[in-house]
């Protein structure tokens, strides 16, 4: 198998084995985003046919809002079911603590208001996500979404915190990426985050940062798919 086709077999190991371990009957859900999740919802929905397990699912952005869908689970809004058993959702990085850098797809502030919701948060990632601090492997920067308006100051005070920002791009079309918020996101190296509660802090108090990419002790635990298709769970 090539290392493309390994890594994906890890993630689909690691997000079957998550769902096996923590799916229970009238769960209501946080679906998050990225490519893991497609192996999650896919399980989830399997589970639930054979099961009937009753479950209801809320998006935390329109790909798993499509995902929701288009397996056929049941679609609920955070309005309607404020507490959340169980949010699935993948990392771009994952430290020995558990802390996570979330955001490269764009959804960091929708994943971390059903996270902040959630009674048990479980990440599910490939191999290449962990190391031992934030910024190790994840050389892409913290992902920052901020209010159109403020980006430029806000960049100058990223500057002074030591961070170097770029303002994302969108792929497909001239100008920034915007967000399902409206908004911007800022990709800002800081190096090897050794603190990364204390930089969160300091990026939140800037204003027109809407919210950060660092998710500091909010994970429950990582399912992490190897080289060799199995799984270490944190």
């Amino acid at each position: 198998m090539s290392e493309n086709e390994l890594i994906e077999l890890g993630k689909k190991n690691a997000a079957i084995k998550a769902i096996e371990d923590n799916l229970e009957k009238n769960m209501i859900l946080g679906i998050g985003s990225g490519s893991t999740v497609v192996y999650a919802v896919e399980e989830i929905a399997k589970m639930n046919k054979i099961k009937n397990l009753n479950l209801k699912c809320i998006p935390t952005s329109f790909q798993s809002y499509q995902l929701i869908i288009e397996n056929s689970l049941t679609l609920v809004s955070l309005d309607q079911y404020p507490e959340i058993d169980l949010d699935i959702d993948g990392a771009d990085e994952i430290d020995k603590d558990l802390n996570l850098i979330k955001g490269g797809g764009g959804c960091l502030v929708q994943e971390k208001i059903i996270a902040s919701n959630s009674r048990k948060i479980i990440i599910i990632a490939d191999y290449r996500k962990k190391s031992n601090f934030l910024g190790e492997q994840w050389k892409k920067g913290v992902p920052i979404e901020v209010i159109p308006i403020a980006y430029i100051p806000i960049m100058k005070k990223l500057t002074s915190l030591g961070g170097k920002p770029i303002l994302r791009m969108a792929k497909m079309k001239a100008g920034p990426l915007i967000t399902d918020n409206s908004n911007f996101i800022l990709d800002v190296d800081f190096g090897i985050i050794q603190n990364p509660q204390e930089l969160d802090q300091k990026i939140i108090q800037i204003p027109g940062v809407v919210d950060t990419g660092l998710f500091v002790k909010m994970a429950s635990n990582a399912y992490i798919g190897q080289k060799d298709g199995t799984i270490i769970k944190i």
